[in-house]
């Protein structure tokens, strides 16, 4: 009998305040999908790099004839500092950041050249002695590029060492930032919501205070009376929550899975799991928005 009756209660309060219900869901749809988009975000930059990171190389290129870096000022490197190099990366003291090394010559790099400049004035103009050796390491641990980079730099015969995460970390950057903005538009959105969510308490409440008094004085608890305005804002929110995942997950299934994934299959993107994923959270998200609204509100519209 008593949950009819607060159920009733709930439901007469959404359809007197429809509009503000409406509005609130709206704003919770919004701000949880920001947040669930920052998650998503964070999670494809996970991703990138948990993929790419793998695939890191640290590249030695030796000096070639006519260099004018001033390391190669004694001119092209010779046979010598070419093993030297290779007996380095061989070593001991290396051997737990290094995990396989490749030679590159004179003969690899031409072909290499020639595959990727095809029908190109360049490639008719460049001979095979104008190429440079150099040799590409693969990292046990990519994180821990610096340690091989130091130990090549400087050394008799190495013109310039190249590390690829050098090329990566601006593109992450970007993303991270994006994340960040993300969270930030999402933040601000949440205030939005938690003020909306008071607001419509509130009227509520001062709309029902006579029956609210009523309630009280037939010895109802507190816990009783505000429940049913607790369940409006907590209906909303959640109406919201479930607009942000179908909104995050339709978005995934048609731009990123069927668009981006399709025309760029080497890339991991985010798929609709991961979707699932996060519906949990923002789902707590919508419950804790309504929660903290609630508390604000109802201590001072429902007690004497």
């Amino acid at each position: 009998m008593r949950l009819r009756f607060v159920l009733s209660q709930t439901f007469q309060g959404l359809s007197r305040n429809l509009a503000m219900t409406i509005s609130v869901a709206l704003v919770t749809f919004v701000s949880l999908t920001f947040v669930g988009a920052a998650a998503l975000l964070q999670i494809q930059v996970d991703n990138l790099k948990s993929d790419w990171y793998d695939k890191v190389e640290v590249s030695a290129f030796m000096c070639p004839a006519n260099s004018s870096t001033p390391n190669c000022a004694t001119g092209e490197a010779t046979q010598e500092q070419i093993d030297a190099i290779g007996d380095l990366l061989a070593s001991d003291a290396l051997a737990p950041y290094v995990e396989e090394v490749y030679v590159e010559t004179k003969e690899d790099a031409y072909e290499a050249f020639q595959e990727q400049m095809e029908d190109t004035v360049w490639a008719q103009t460049v001979t095979v002695d104008q190429m440079q050796v150099s040799y590409r390491v693969k990292l046990v641990d990519p994180e821990q590029y610096q340690i091989v980079a130091d130990e090549l730099e400087g050394r008799p015969g190495v013109e310039v060492v190249v590390d690829q995460r050098e090329q990566l970390e601006p593109l992450f950057l970007i993303l991270n930032r994006t994340t960040l903005l993300s969270i930030g538009l999402a933040g601000v959105m949440i205030v939005t919501a938690v003020l909306l969510i008071t607001t419509t308490i509130r009227l509520s409440a001062m709309s029902r205070q006579r029956e609210t008094g009523i309630m009280r004085l037939v010895g109802a608890s507190n816990f009783f009376i505000q429940l049913p305005f607790m369940l409006e804002g907590a209906v909303a929110a959640l109406f919201g929550a479930v607009l942000a995942v179908g909104g995050l997950f339709l978005g995934v299934r048609y731009l990123v899975e069927e668009w981006l994934a399709t025309s760029t299959p080497w890339v991991q993107f985010v798929d609709t799991g991961d979707v699932l994923t996060v519906a949990p959270f923002l789902v707590l998200a919508a419950i804790l928005l309504a929660g903290i609204s609630s508390i604000v509100t109802l201590g001072r519209y429902t007690k004497v």
